[in-house]
C-alpha cells in the first residue's frame, strides 16, 4: 500500500489532504528526515508533526466507557468516539464498538477494526464470560443465583430460556453476574424478571481482561499479550 493511502486510511484526512501535508513537510521518519509521497511504507517510522502514527489496522483497544456515553456514531448527544482521538472516527476500515453498552452503563468497552476479529469475540461460540456489577434498588430475594443458574429463565418477549448465569452477592444490593451471551439489556431484562430494578450497572471484564487501572474516560490500544488473555478464559 502507498504511503499517502496508509495514512489517510488511519483518518488524518484525505488523499489530497495527506498529499499537502508531504509538500509541507509535516510527514518525517523518525530521525526528522522529510519524507515523500512515494516512499516505502515502514509504520513504525512514520512521523506525523513529530508524532508517531496511530496504531495500524488490526487494531483493538478497551475504553473505560463512563456512564452518559452512547456506543453510537450517528446518536444525539455524547457518543464514546468523543473519548478518542477524532480521526479514529474516519479510519478506513471503520473503528467498531465490539457490541455495546447502554447509555447508563459503565465500564469494559472493546473496539476494533478488524471485522473477523469483532465476530469472534462476539460470537456465541466464543461463549466469552462477560462480568457485570449491578447495584439495586432493592434488596436481593435470596432466590437469584439458583433461578439464574437454572438455565431456564425466560425474558419477556423472547422464546428462548437464557443460558445458565452465575451471581455473586455483594451486598444486600449489590451482585456480580457473569453472563455468556449478550442479549439486548440482559442484565436489567434478568434482574426485572425477579421484580427488581438496575440503579447502575458497570461492565468489569470481558473474557480475560480487565480494566486494571484504566482511568474511567481514557483508552488503551491493546497488544498481542492482551488479546491472548481476551480468549484465555479456560
Amino acid at each position: 500500500m502507498k504511503l499517502v493511502k496508509h495514512i489517510a486510511n488511519l483518518g488524518y484526512g484525505s488523499r489530497k489532504e495527506v498529499q499537502r501535508m508531504f509538500r509541507e513537510g509535516r510527514i518525517t521518519n523518525a530521525a526528522g528526515a522529510v519524507l515523500y509521497a512515494d516512499d516505502p511504507l515502514d509504520h513504525g517510522d512514520v512521523r506525523v508533526d513529530g508524532q508517531p502514527l496511530d496504531p495500524p489496522p488490526g487494531l483493538l483497544l478497551m475504553l473505560h466507557k463512563p456512564t452518559g456515553y452512547t456506543c453510537s456514531t450517528r446518536d444525539a448527544g455524547r457518543l464514546v468516539y468523543d473519548l478518542l482521538p477524532p480521526r479514529f472516527r474516519l479510519r478506513d476500515p471503520v473503528l467498531s464498538t465490539v457490541g455495546r453498552l447502554d447509555r447508563d452503563t459503565s465500564g469494559l468497552l472493546l473496539l476494533t477494526d478488524d471485522g473477523q476479529l469483532l465476530h469472534r469475540i462476539i460470537s456465541p461460540k466464543a461463549k466469552l464470560p462477560k462480568v457485570y456489577v449491578a447495584t439495586l434498588a432493592q434488596d436481593l430475594r435470596g432466590d437469584e443465583a439458583a433461578l439464574f443458574a437454572a438455565g431456564t429463565l425466560l425474558l419477556e418477549g423472547e422464546t428462548m430460556p437464557l443460558l445458565p448465569a452465575q451471581l455473586e452477592v455483594l451486598a444486600p444490593r449489590r451482585a456480580r453476574l457473569t453472563l455468556h451471551e449478550g442479549r439486548y439489556h440482559q442484565v436489567r431484562r434478568m434482574f426485572a424478571a425477579t421484580g427488581n430494578h438496575v440503579d447502575a450497572l458497570h461492565r468489569e471484564r470481558v473474557g480475560g481482561l480487565t480494566l486494571d487501572d484504566l482511568p474511567e474516560g481514557q483508552w488503551r490500544a491493546l497488544d498481542e499479550g492482551a488479546r491472548a488473555r481476551l480468549f484465555a478464559v479456560g
